[in-house]
């Protein structure tokens, strides 16, 4: 049996909410994903009912027994997006169904069941609006949404689970770098990559983040905020970062950026760009760009400018690179013009302060 039940969701208010105060405390400088609302979204499946149970309800623990599927066998993913306090009153989300249509990409390839995009922007919606006031409204804060789905079915064997639990939960945010520095800077890992062809890195799935982990603690121990991975085949062209796509800016004005191949994740915030970036009148490429072609290019000054972009971080500016084999600076090391622009064009639009013309921006009140 596969229904759907599209209905609207339960509310259960939490009985012992965070205070007023308290809130506000918290809304003040939250470290990034540390601070948490009242509620949470959950949604069951099981083979004989399908979806059910879809509900608002108070943040809680969740019970799962020790041989769950998804402690064993992975199957486990997650989406990203953020609630915005609009310019000039109420609320909105960025491109929802867009993390529908990814979280369901995802699924499939971890062999999941496809959770009905109405149903996954209606979670996200529901839980905004209960949480509304867990929005802040500091300039660049937001409350960011964290959707997943886990295996919960109680067995060890190596197969696809019967049961899965959805769940969205919230986290109001400030900037995600905690070093506050202008521009980043990468370490370009010659030994970790994070995804091969055939493999998972265009899913977004707690795996592929599990196995960037060790090549993210080199980086922090070369004193870099985040680290650069190249492909898995040839060791030599540039993919993404642990969390987030690259940008690449030429003297010329022109964009590049790699392409999607299968290995890299199809980022929202990076389609989004692309697609401004050529509205703006600018010439974007999605090809391959080569560890040392980067180099060379920003040791002549052929490359102006380099930035990644994520819903988490939204545009991060990049400075410098460092590696065993590679060490330079990107223009001056500080944010480039063309990435200030992009990044003004973006939240402009994500915070209601700036014409809609695609209707990306979804008002919630």
């Amino acid at each position: 049996m596969t229904s759907v039940d599209i209905q609207p969701f339960a509310i259960e208010k939490n009985p012992a909410p965070v205070s007023d105060g308290r809130r506000q405390r918290l809304l003040e400088s939250p470290v990034f994903g540390e601070v948490f609302t009242d509620h949470m979204a959950t949604i069951k499946y099981s083979k004989d009912q399908g979806w059910h149970g879809a509900k608002i309800g108070p943040r809680q623990a969740l019970s799962l027994d020790p041989s769950a599927l998804v402690l064993h066998y992975a199957q486990a993913i997650f989406e990203g997006m953020k609630a915005y306090r609009l310019d000039g009153g109420g609320t909105g989300l960025f491109r929802p169904e867009q993390n529908a249509r990814r979280f369901r990409h995802s699924a499939t390839r971890l062999a999941m069941p496809l959770l009905p995009e109405e149903l996954f922007t209606e979670s996200v919606r529901a839980l905004a609006r209960v949480d509304n006031d867990w929005i802040p409204s500091a300039p660049g804060f937001a409350l960011y949404l964290r959707p997943f789905m886990v295996a919960t079915e109680a067995v060890l064997g190596v197969r696809s689970s019967a049961e899965y639990l959805y769940c969205v939960v919230a986290s109001p945010v400030g900037p995600y770098f905690k070093s506050g520095a202008a521009a980043v800077t990468l370490w370009a890992s010659d030994h970790f990559t994070r995804a091969a062809p055939g493999g998972t890195g265009d899913a977004k799935c707690g795996g592929n983040y599990a196995a960037s982990l060790a090549a993210q603690a080199e980086a922090i121990r070369e004193q870099c905020d985040q680290v650069v991975f190249l492909d898995a085949v040839e060791r030599c062209w540039i993919e993404e970062l642990g969390g987030m796509n690259i940008f690449f800016v030429f003297a010329d004005g022109s964009i590049q950026t790699p392409p999607l191949t299968g290995t890299i994740l199809a980022g929202i915030t990076r389609e989004s760009l692309i697609t401004m970036a050529r509205d703006l009148g600018m010439t974007v490429r999605e090809e391959p760009y080569s560890i040392d072609q980067w180099q060379e290019d920003a040791t002549s000054g052929r490359l102006r400018e380099s930035f990644a972009c994520g819903t988490a971080a939204v545009v991060a500016p990049i400075g410098r690179v460092k590696g065993r084999n590679h060490h330079f600076t990107i223009g001056d090391g500080s944010p480039g013009l063309i990435t200030q622009r992009l990044k003004a064009a973006l939240t402009d639009l994500q915070f209601g302060r700036a014409p809609d013309p695609r209707g990306w921006l979804e008002r919630l009140s």
